[in-house]
């Protein structure tokens, strides 16, 4: 063992000492490298996790409480239970005993914000109001009575004082106290003192006196919302035909008053709702939740539950469906991410295994010189395996520590494994290039450049895999879509494209270069066919590689910017389509028609360029048959030149103006046959010939004279647009303005002053809402990133290549200055020089960024990716992946300009040295 660790001190650790000593430069940027690729590797998969993290909890914290709840109920204790007994099961410490053990049966990783949870006792049938008093609609008021806990914590008291139980309440009582809110009180003209005879307690009605006004707290949180009644009064209908209409409002009676709800008709029953806590949920918890909440609705958890609240208790949560809308946008989402996250990870590779060969490649000398001399392979790869880990492990460490330190709240172990990949591949490039480069000993270098290269059988059999792989990805993805974010081989579809122009490049490389030799050979000068000859004389690995990582970089790149694009555009339709214009002034459900002085002070905002008026009635009727049986459908009625200039401007359905316009008619007028345009739906149903339209703006006769999918007044409904000078009521209920640079508060300032009760939605504000949503957001942040990664990986591969021929460049123009090569004709030189791999890359990145958008659109869905689920949003139809010209041209034109920058640099760094020095540095050159 002594003689083992002593030739280890005496031999590795020297050399590792010396190499790192000798190159401290190139092992500090080799580190860096390491570094940012591991950070990128770690970040991206905390980055999944961070962003579906938050899409989850944001999805059930946006949902309504009544559907994201979980609510334990039973009924009212059995009739043959003593009377005493019954009502101190409904007491406030049997029900509080309960709840504390349902709270300890929730199963992990459901668990309850207790702040938010409530328990209690209601009456699940509303009852009647019998004062005369009370508002009536169509039958009078009905009230859902409930002792609900924590009142006195949600709610602030603005007059008279929370309810009490005076005494001990039993079923048999008919006096008792009770809150309500401002809304209940407002609606239904309450104040403290009133006094509620509330029908279904047997022979004598119960008497509610009202001695608080209380505001919620947290109106739109758990407690309030769950049971929506006990905030805010609604509208509800009775059962028969035609339907009763009344209110239906919450009286908040003491906890202490439950008993009381026992001698009630309103079928009384407990409860314990509990708010989901979801500070501590992640997205990997999902399968774990959907499997908790389906045991809990009918499974062994209810069983759990039921023996603390009974064994008729259920237990009732709409969780799972919220959870399951998550799943399914992130189930789309995913796919597309692996795609732009695979290319991203492959550019990576490729460019450390270039670095890596930049190194071998410098010392080739070093290492061959070490074989001829009886250096083994296994000694040589454990001293380059050693002294390249000295340096990637550490970076690669570092880059991970970063990468938790920047991106928190997610899994550790796709983190570490990403990293460590990083730092396995950075390891055993170097060893493994010098083994296979030196498996025999060599006296001299063989000739491999590509004019002498031939392809052998091995590398067409392996590029005609690739072919048959590249073209299988591509098909699976335009025929089955991104679906499965674990299929490997429809992700890498972007790569393999690049990667087949790479190997067809490095084919026809040698081609144009041979045809513009010779007309350069019969010229005068010496620099355009020296250029060519020696472009023409790179080797085939240090071509192969460095244009594999350009074309793959710019693949990504293009790739990346055009889902970005597409992302942008759906977004921006979704925006013009949910207000039909730049901004949108009406009323409430536009039914009703807008003040006279709307229009001119939307006008006089500034940044307002047109203003359209149109009258919009959503529940007109088509008679169909004889039977008269109605349709509905929405009829706009428009000024046709403003109103088709506005269609133009929004591209939703242009037409000429004249198309309203009856053909020899004076004007519209009323009582004539209406020309329209309709949409294709509804025309089809109309048909040529005219038809009556019933409407409160009027009745009409109309002929269908145009057909458009969409029309801005209302961009997701079978329309009817017809000229408003043809109908009895024309006044507008809406107005479409149009602007460069709309000021949404100025334009609410300018409608609150001109009107009551009129909203402005502002295109512009509803695209920055469809970015809000944190699985789009952290989606598009992704391909972002990678996209500009790709172009920084591009960069860094033109460089890489670049410095590999830096120092044979740099010997060629001091010998070639000795035989009196000029400066001027020097920086062309190595200008020239370096513009063939350049040009090569820039033109095959930008046909295969090209041709990976329009192989891979029809299979790739950018609908999930750019917008938000949102109930009654217009549909996008054609959210999809297109070619964005400036993902495409930017980053080859930053390669070309980049090379011939660092050959202009490298020529006059050049010039500053003496021939001498320059021939004297490396003799080996």
């Amino acid at each position: 063992m002594a003689w083992w660790r002593q030739r280890t001190e005496r031999g590795v650790a020297p050399w590792v000492r010396t190499r790192l000593r000798t190159a401290p430069g190139a092992a500090v940027a080799f580190g860096v490298l390491v570094l940012v690729t591991a950070f990128l590797a770690a970040a991206l998969p905390r980055a999944l996790d961070a962003y579906e993290t938050k899409g989850l909890r944001q999805e059930i914290a946006g949902a309504p409480p009544a559907a994201t709840s979980v609510e334990l109920s039973a009924p009212q204790p059995g009739l043959e239970i003593a009377q005493s007994t019954r009502e101190k099961a409904v007491r406030p410490p049997a029900l509080a005993a309960v709840r504390r053990a349902a709270l300890a049966r929730l199963p992990a990783p459901l668990r309850a914000d207790t702040t938010e949870s409530a328990y209690g006792v209601r009456t699940s049938k509303s009852l009647v109001g019998l004062n005369h008093w009370l508002p009536v609609i169509d039958a009078p008021p009905r009230f859902t009575l409930v002792a609900q806990s924590g009142l006195a914590a949600h709610a602030t008291v603005r007059d008279g004082r929370l309810p009490i139980a005076a005494g001990e309440v039993t079923a048999d009582t008919r006096k008792v106290e009770a809150a309500v809110t401002e809304a209940t009180a407002r609606t239904l003209r309450l104040r403290v003192g009133s006094v509620i005879d509330v029908d279904g307690f047997g022979g004598a009605p119960l008497v509610v006196r009202i001695t608080g006004i209380v505001e919620p707290r947290h109106p739109q949180g758990g407690y309030w919302s769950a049971e929506p009644v006990l905030r805010t009064p609604g509208v509800a209908a009775d059962a028969p035909v035609p339907p009763q209409f009344h209110w239906d409002a919450g009286l908040l009676l003491a906890p202490g008053a439950a008993p009381v709800l026992l001698g009630s008709q309103g079928q009384p029953e407990l409860y314990w709702r509990f708010a989901p806590a979801t500070d501590r949920l992640t997205a990997q918890d999902v399968p774990g939740l959907v499997s908790r909440i389906a045991s809990l609705e009918g499974g062994p958890e209810l069983l759990r539950m039921r023996e603390v609240a009974g064994g008729t208790a259920a237990v009732a949560t709409d969780l799972e469906t919220v959870v399951g809308s998550y799943t399914t946008t992130r189930a789309a989402i995913t796919p597309v991410v692996a795609v732009g996250a695979f290319g991203i990870g492959a550019v990576a590779a490729v460019v450390l295994v270039m670095a890596g060969g930049l190194v071998a490649a410098r010392r080739a000398a070093e290492l061959a010189l070490l074989r001829a001399r009886g250096g083994s392979l296994r000694g040589i790869a454990g001293r380059l395996l050693a002294e390249t880990a000295v340096v990637a492990v550490p970076a690669a460490a570092a880059g991970l520590l970063l990468a938790v330190l920047t991106v928190d709240e997610a899994r550790l172990l796709p983190a570490v494994l990403g990293a460590s990949a990083v730092a396995l591949l950075a390891c055993a490039v170097l060893p493994v290039r010098a083994v296979v480069a030196h498996r025999r000993p060599r006296a001299h270098a063989e000739r491999d450049d590509l004019a002498h290269a031939r392809p052998g059988r091995r590398r067409t059999v392996a590029e005609l895999t690739v072919l048959v792989l590249a073209v299988g990805s591509v098909v699976a993805l335009r025929r089955r879509g991104a679906s499965s974010a674990g299929d490997l081989l429809v992700s890498a579809a972007p790569v393999l494209v690049g990667l087949i122009a790479a190997l067809v490049l490095v084919r026809l490389y040698p081609l144009p270069l041979r045809w513009a030799a010779r007309p350069a050979a019969r010229g005068r000068g010496v620099v355009g066919f020296l250029s060519l000859a020696r472009a023409g004389r790179s080797s085939t690995v240090g071509v192969a590689l460095p244009l594999l990582a350009l074309l793959l970089a710019l693949t990504t790149a293009a790739f990346g910017g055009s889902v970005l694009a597409g992302v942008s555009d759906a977004r921006d339709r979704a925006a013009l389509l949910a207000t039909g214009a730049d901004a949108r002034i009406a009323g409430p459900g536009e039914v009703t028609p807008l003040p006279a002085g709307v229009a001119g002070a939307v006008r006089k905002v500034a940044g307002v360029r047109a203003v359209t008026a149109v009258r919009i009635e959503r529940t007109a009727e088509l008679t169909s048959g004889g039977a008269g049986a109605k349709e509905g459908l929405t009829l706009i009625g428009v000024e046709p030149a403003s109103y088709a200039r506005l269609a133009r401007q929004t591209g939703l359905g242009a037409f000429p103006a004249e198309v309203l316009k009856p053909k020899g008619a004076q004007g519209a007028g009323t009582g004539r046959v209406l020309n329209a345009v309709a949409s294709p739906g509804l025309a089809e149903r109309l048909g040529r010939a005219p038809r009556r339209i019933t409407s409160l703006a009027g009745d009409i006769t109309v002929r269908i004279a145009a057909v458009r999918s969409r029309t801005p007044a209302a961009p997701g409904a079978d329309f009817l647009l017809v000229d408003a000078a043809g109908l009895t009521h024309s006044d507008p209920t809406a107005l479409l303005a149009t602007g460069a640079a709309l000021d949404a508060p100025a334009l609410r300032t300018a409608v609150r002053g001109a009107g009551k009760g009129l909203t402005v939605t502002s295109r512009d504000e509803e695209r920055a809402a469809l970015s809000d949503a944190p699985l789009q957001a952290g989606a598009e942040r992704i391909y972002t990133t990678a996209a500009l990664a790709g172009a920084g990986y591009a960069v860094l591969a033109l460089l890489l290549s670049l410095l590999q021929a830096a120092p044979e460049r740099a010997a060629l123009l001091a010998r070639l200055r000795t035989m009196g090569l000029t400066s001027r004709q020097g920086r062309r030189l190595l200008s020239l020089d370096a513009l063939p791999q350049a040009l090569l890359a820039a033109s095959g990145g930008m046909l295969a960024g090209w041709a990976t958008v329009r192989l891979l659109a029809p299979g790739i869905d950018l609908e999930r990716l750019a917008l938000a689920t949102a109930v009654g949003r217009v549909p996008v139809i054609g959210a999809s992946l297109r070619t964005d010209v400036w993902s495409l041209l930017l980053p080859a034109a930053g390669t070309v300009l980049l090379a011939w920058a660092v050959a202009v640099a490298q020529a006059w760094w050049a010039g500053r040295r003496t021939s001498i020095t320059e021939l004297r540095t490396g003799g080996m050159r």
